[in-house]
């Protein structure tokens, strides 16, 4: 195992000391910046779309810190003797269009010769330090809200199986390539303790991160949580991504599943997720203001799927 050298300074308020969905570098008082980076081989066969959902991906880690993303590079390695070039042309034009629609310029980027086509983003953000949302400041008696529904990784595996129906792949693309943008701006503006967003480590993994960074246990309601059409169905099949196995195996030990949820749903909730949901801690008096908000902006699945004790410590319970 690579052991990093480790590096302080004042000004990093989120390093690789407290790892969360960025880093942070306070520049001003009022003034820090967010970096990430991001960037994966494709999950849907459309190069349009998967440039949509891949530019989604990379700008939600600035969306679930509370920042604004300003700008962005791209990440490309692609297969040029062998792939024609109008398919990383497509690529590249939905990640601009995406981009596009948040506002982000793309100022540059960086690409070469791969035999795997793969595609992301760099981005750099901005958020004022005193309204910075991270993972360690969830509070015993807050609820849970997560904004978008699970099933992306099960659903991308079975449309790899050519099982998939077209409807229920447009509404996988759609819940993919959508913007946290709207979520974000409204939880900065109800005011939350704490948050992240769903992504490779699926929505267990994300929440044990969450309860294991604010010293807290978290209970979760399975019956409480949405899931995309037919999501069920494959996962009761067996057509389980590779990551979902070995995100159980990962944070298994940090949580405890009561035996009357079904197996099914315990593979659901462990599924690596791709441009997922936020998952958001705020005070209990807030959580159905900011859901009332929420629906009224379109987020129509966000839910309250759980809520936020003081024992034991850094673990998951769900029920």
């Amino acid at each position: 195992m690579c052991v990093l050298p480790e590096m302080s300074d004042p000004n990093l308020l989120v390093g690789l000391r407290s790892p969360d969905d960025a880093g942070v570098y306070q520049l001003t008082d009022d003034l820090a910046i967010i970096q990430t980076i991001d960037f994966f081989t494709p999950i849907v066969d459309d190069p349009y779309t998967f440039g949509q959902i891949a530019a989604a991906n990379a700008l939600s880690d600035v969306y679930a810190m509370g920042g604004k993303p300003l700008t962005a590079m791209n990440v490309v390695c692609f297969p040029i003797k062998s792939m024609d070039i109008s398919v990383l042309q497509d690529i590249l034009k939905g990640g601009v269009d995406k981009m596009l629609e948040t506002g982000v310029l793309l100022v540059g980027g960086h690409s070469v010769e791969d035999n795997e086509l793969k595609y992301g983003l760099s981005v750099t953000g901005t958020v004022h330090p005193k309204r910075l949302v991270t993972k360690s400041g969830a509070k015993a008696g807050d609820k849970l809200i997560l904004t978008k529904p699970l099933g992306t990784g099960i659903i991308s595996t079975a449309v790899k199986a050519e099982m998939v129906d077209e409807e229920t792949v447009v509404r996988l693309t759609k819940c993919m390539a959508t913007l946290n943008n709207k979520a974000s701006e409204l939880m900065q503006e109800v005011g939350i303790h704490a948050g992240t967003d769903i992504t490779g480590f699926g929505f267990l993994g994300h929440t044990t991160e969450l309860a294991q960074n604010s010293q807290v246990g978290i209970n979760i309601s399975s019956t409480s949580i949405s899931f995309l059409p037919r999501t069920e169905e494959f996962a009761q099949q067996g057509l389980c991504p590779g990551g979902l196995r070995r995100n159980r195996e990962f944070y298994s030990t940090a949580i405890t599943i009561a035996s009357e949820v079904p197996l099914h749903i315990k593979d659901i909730l462990f599924d690596p997720q791709t441009s997922g949901g936020l998952l958001i801690c705020l005070a209990p008096g807030k959580a159905e203001l900011l859901l009332d908000s929420l629906r009224q902006a379109g987020v129509e699945d966000a839910t309250v799927v759980g809520d936020v004790v003081s024992e034991p410590k850094g673990t998951v319970t769900v029920k």
